[in-house]
């Protein structure tokens, strides 16, 4: 099949044509006329298979042209880099369309992308939390949204955006196309599609956590830190095998703490990023990996999502992802576009249940390599992989964790009163033998009688 079965028009076919593309993606041509025909629509397919222009083409195809301010269409990213990216994409495909693009995420200036809004667009694409501070700024306004898109949902409710999410389904129109793309479906997204989507229709091209076949993968069995930092070495000396290489580790001080270790070797081939970087240095060392000046990434799991650099040779995993989607994702960066691509996965001891759990949701085993016999074996543990000393007959060692912290007092004498509410004045009465009301003269008689 090639891209002139799916009776697109002349402006899309000249952008693909300057592009290189002349046949569609599974997942583009199933998803096609499902998306076109104004369904909601669930699409899941392998990372790397061309899911935005899945569902970019049939949106740009019925895309009229307005000079409305308001945008028409709304797609929601996890990551600020995916935000770029995929504004990038609409912008090769509407090379030759008259509409207006704009991408906004946090960590810059928010009154610039005001700006940038109150000019007027078709096309928002938004990290979540940029997204509804805007919308709550009143600068923007959500009322002409036709279309929805959610992009790796998944990883948006593992980043904690999922009230964010449903604040911003509340201020947008009922009546809308809801589209949704991930590589794999978790039960809180299936809650998600049950609270939101209206009988939305499946596009599924492979099960969930279905790796590609294109993508080789082995494993090596490591003991401690130190080992996995001399077995990673090793291999990157090997300039040509491991021409491009996107290693991922679990957190940010891991990040920093590997930099450190391999910046003594590798100096310019090295950069890091993740979500402690700059805005700038983040999007900078992607490009400057992208375009082969650096040849070797380190990077978080907020990374492993939707990133599209070509001519990956290698991820390393040089820890094992607790969550088995989040495998699937890191090792989708290489093998994108039907390229062959080459996955490797380092695993201690405390880590053989997650390696259990990947090879569970992927429905096959991870071949295991032994380690070459020049590596050495390290015996230094970093802080989290030392055993914790427990001193249970020490009672000046042991933490109650309900124990008030150093910052607590007591309350003063006048703090500490009981709070009567409305039965405080009856009892007040009891106590100075007031009268009931204002004018019981006699009750007061009585009184002094006694």
């Amino acid at each position: 099949m090639t891209f002139q079965d799916l009776n697109l028009n002349t402006p899309l076919y000249n952008a693909l044509d300057d592009l290189g593309f002349s046949s569609p993606t599974p997942i583009q041509e199933h998803a096609f006329n499902v998306v076109a025909s104004g369904r909601d629509v669930i699409g899941i397919a392998q990372t790397g298979t061309g899911k935005t222009f899945a569902y970019m083409l049939p949106i740009l195809k019925n895309l009229k042209f307005s000079k409305q301010e308001n945008p028409r269409v709304l797609v929601l990213v996890p990551t600020r880099e995916l935000v770029v990216q995929v504004v990038e994409e609409i912008e090769k495909l509407s090379k030759y369309i008259n509409n207006r693009v704009l991408g906004v995420y946090g960590g810059t200036n928010i009154n610039t992308q005001k700006q940038a809004v109150a000019q007027g667009l078709d096309i928002l694409v938004a990290t979540p939390g940029r997204l509804y501070d805007l919308a709550m700024s009143r600068v923007l306004q959500l009322k002409s949204i036709q279309k929805l898109v959610i992009d790796e949902v998944d990883i948006m409710l593992d980043l904690g955006f999922r009230h964010q999410l449903i604040n911003i389904f509340d201020i947008l129109p009922e009546r809308r196309q809801s589209i949704m793309f991930s590589a794999t479906m978790t039960q809180d997204v299936d809650l998600l599609i049950y609270d939101f989507f209206k009988n939305p229709e499946r596009v599924s091209i492979a099960v969930s956590g279905t790796p590609l076949d294109n993508i080789k993968q082995n494993r090596y069995n490591v003991p401690n830190f130190y080992t996995k930092v001399n077995l990673l070495t090793a291999l990157l000396q090997d300039e040509e095998r491991f021409n491009k290489v996107l290693i991922f580790v679990a957190y940010k001080r891991m990040a920093d703490r590997l930099f450190e270790q391999l910046d003594i070797l590798f100096k310019e081939e090295l950069c890091v990023i993740h979500s402690n970087k700059t805005q700038n240095y983040r999007l900078r060392s992607i490009e400057q990996f992208k375009e082969g000046h650096n040849r070797i990434l380190i990077a978080t799991d907020v990374m492993a999502r939707g990133l599209d650099i070509d001519n990956v040779s290698h991820v390393i995993n040089f820890d094992t992802p607790e969550y088995p989607e989040n495998y699937m994702h890191r090792i989708g960066r290489t093998g994108r576009a039907e390229r062959k691509g080459e996955a490797l996965v380092f695993s201690t001891e405390k880590e053989q249940e997650s390696i259990t759990n990947i090879e569970h949701l992927m429905k096959m085993d991870i071949p295991v390599l032994e380690l070459p016999d020049h590596i050495e074996i390290s015996t230094e543990l970093i802080e989290e992989e030392r055993p914790q000393i427990k001193e249970h007959n020490n009672p000046t060692k042991r933490r109650d964790i309900d124990a008030p912290g150093p910052a607590f007092h007591e309350k003063i004498a006048k703090n500490k009163k009981e709070n009567l509410g409305g039965s405080y004045k009856f009892k007040m009465a009891a106590k100075y033998k007031k009268p009931k009301t204002r004018g019981d003269k006699n009750y007061n008689k009585r009184n002094k009688k006694k």
